[in-house]
């Protein structure tokens, strides 16, 4: 494993035995989130249970991802930017399931180099049911991809939210990502956004100043297409 990822795990990745740390992530993005339901994070996390998405389960949950991730998000999708996403990198989606096999969570990300440089980690969508945020699903979502990323040898991961996304920022935050950049008006509907990254290998932060330099004049005057957009 390279040392940037070993870091990566030993700073922001709590063990099992330091889970009751007053500072774990798992508590910070609790705390973010505002709880929607009087379920306690034990009895919801009890009955929840994890997977990684494959083709096989496209019948069953596309429809289910596209509803949860419509409602969410800034933009419209259409079936495609999901397949987009979900044909070449199946692997780094992952979903939440509640007792009943009904989606309550999902991330979908992508990997691939940015632009002949680094090999660039890409969180495009994540959406958790109403009801059951503020229990650590959201966060528990992002590092299952963050994981798989990095055992597929990512330099970075990036992601972007809009401004006034506050509780996603401070998740994100917690998680060690790292303001790049603002993007103003990058939306659709015409909300400015953060860029996050998040720097696995110590060679990648040096390149990330020279590629996101070279192209921030671009970036602010064609945003990339809805596929590659969070909010």
């Amino acid at each position: 494993m390279p040392p940037r990822a070993q870091h990566y795990i030993q700073t922001f990745i709590p063990t099992e035995e330091d889970s009751s740390a007053p500072g774990r992530m798992d508590e910070v993005a609790r705390q973010a989130d505002k709880r929607t339901d009087q379920k306690t994070p034990e009895t919801v996390n009890s009955k929840l249970r994890y997977i990684q998405y494959d083709s096989d389960k496209e019948t069953t949950y596309l429809p289910a991802i596209r509803r949860m991730i419509s409602k969410d998000l800034s933009e419209p999708y259409s079936i495609y930017v999901y397949r987009y996403f979900l044909y070449q990198w199946g692997d780094l989606c992952f979903m939440a399931l509640d007792g009943n096999n009904t989606l309550i969570g999902v991330v979908v990300s992508k990997l691939e180099h940015h632009r002949g440089g680094p090999l660039r980690g890409y969180i495009a969508m994540l959406a958790v049911k109403e009801e059951y945020r503020g229990q650590g699903i959201a966060t528990k979502l992002v590092r299952m991809a963050i994981d798989a990323m990095i055992q597929r040898n990512a330099d970075e991961i990036a992601l972007e939210t809009e401004v006034t996304n506050t509780a996603a920022m401070k998740l994100y935050e917690r998680l060690g990502f790292l303001r790049s950049k603002r993007l103003h008006r990058y939306y659709l509907n015409g909300n400015t956004a953060f860029r996050f990254l998040l720097y696995i290998k110590e060679e990648a932060v040096t390149a990330a100043l020279g590629y996101d330099d070279q192209y921030e004049h671009s970036d602010q005057q064609s945003p990339p297409p809805a596929s590659t957009r969070v909010s």
